[in-house]
């Protein structure tokens, strides 16, 4: 039997304070060597659908093939943490064409099998695990390495921003939110659901006005230029960017690099591929893996440096969160049991 846990039940189980050392653990086991992360394949999806649907078919009337952009971007991750009865493989999409549909930009999809028998054991929702283990590196990055007071200012205003700003305020204190999108409505509306939530959130007319007397500050974009101005930042600030995951992907300008005390990475092979870092001239060993920083031996050194961590994400904190949820899950018999 595989236990099917759904969207509701995954927001039911769900916990930002029990997950914190959930992720903390997964970080520490991942930088120590011990665990299992192969490769991430990502492709192209959605080449010529249209085409295909409309019955004109995949090819140009010349016989060429199609110059049309994918509609969106596959990924398959999977990991083990040594020791544990689990492994995971998640099945992630990334649409950015979703928003004007009204549409999550990132679906996902994880499968825990059982290590010992490689019977399959579950069926989760990856897409609000993915954004709450997101958000706990957010949460986790402002606890370790931010200095107070916690004034946070959040460029983007989609599903991301929102975990990024919840989990920041559940991990700390936050004295104020500043939100900044280009589209007004989409910056207002996060603003407005985030006060919802209790939180000091507001719309703010310029990506200066959220950066300027921020101590943190978040990207949760998908853009592929700089979203705000090195210069911006005040002296102290730490900037957690966690939009850009490909070479073609950028977030932060090399200004920012220049100013940084120092550079952490959930991954630092991955993240030195990113745009951001290419763009600013650094490599791997330009970046201090973020386990360092929760096994104790790397930090902040003074208040006023200006530290950024950038993440690009790992199978092994969704491998970590799946488990967690589906051990909850069987504690609390939630979920449907149903045979493949």
């Amino acid at each position: 039997m595989v236990r099917i846990l759904s969207t509701d039940a995954v927001r039911d189980l769900l916990s930002l304070t029990e997950l914190f050392p959930v992720v903390e653990d997964a970080f520490v086991k991942q930088g120590r060597g011990e665990v299992e992360r192969p490769p991430r394949p990502h492709f192209p999806v959605g080449i010529d659908v249209d085409r295909v649907r409309d019955g004109s078919g995949p090819n140009l009337p010349d016989g060429g093939a199609s110059s049309r952009p994918p509609l969106g971007t596959a990924l398959t991750m999977p990991a083990y943490i040594h020791g544990r009865d689990v492994y995971a493989t998640k099945l992630v999409s990334l649409h950015s064409g979703n928003d004007e549909h009204g549409l999550p930009t990132l679906n996902a999809q994880v499968m825990l099998t059982d290590a010992t028998t490689g019977l399959p054991l579950s069926l989760l929702d990856g897409t609000t695990l993915t954004n709450a283990r997101t958000g706990c590196i957010g949460g986790l990055a402002v606890q370790y390495l931010a200095s107070d007071p916690i004034r946070l200012g959040v460029i983007g205003a989609g599903t991301q921003a929102r975990w990024q700003t919840r989990a920041i305020a559940a991990a700390s204190e936050v004295e104020s939110i500043s939100i900044f999108s280009p589209t007004k409505e989409s910056r207002e509306a996060c603003a407005a659901d985030l006060r919802d939530e209790g939180l000091p959130a507001e719309a703010v007319l310029t990506p200066k006005k959220a950066v300027s007397d921020a101590t943190v500050v978040v990207t949760a974009t998908t853009s592929v230029e700089p979203v705000f101005t090195g210069e911006w930042l005040d002296p102290g600030t730490l900037v957690v960017a966690i939009g850009a995951y490909t070479g073609e992907m950028q977030e932060l300008g090399p200004v920012v690099f220049d100013r940084a005390a120092q550079v952490f990475a959930d991954v630092p092979e991955e993240v030195a591929e990113i745009g951001d870092i290419r763009e600013a001239g650094l490599s791997e060993s330009d970046l201090v893996p973020l386990s360092d920083v929760f096994e104790g031996v790397a930090g902040r050194d003074a208040a006023d440096e200006i530290l950024v961590v950038e993440s690009v994400g790992s199978a092994v904190l969704d491998a970590a969160a799946a488990e967690y949820l589906y051990n909850k899950a069987q504690e609390r018999d939630v979920g449907e049991d149903i045979g493949l």
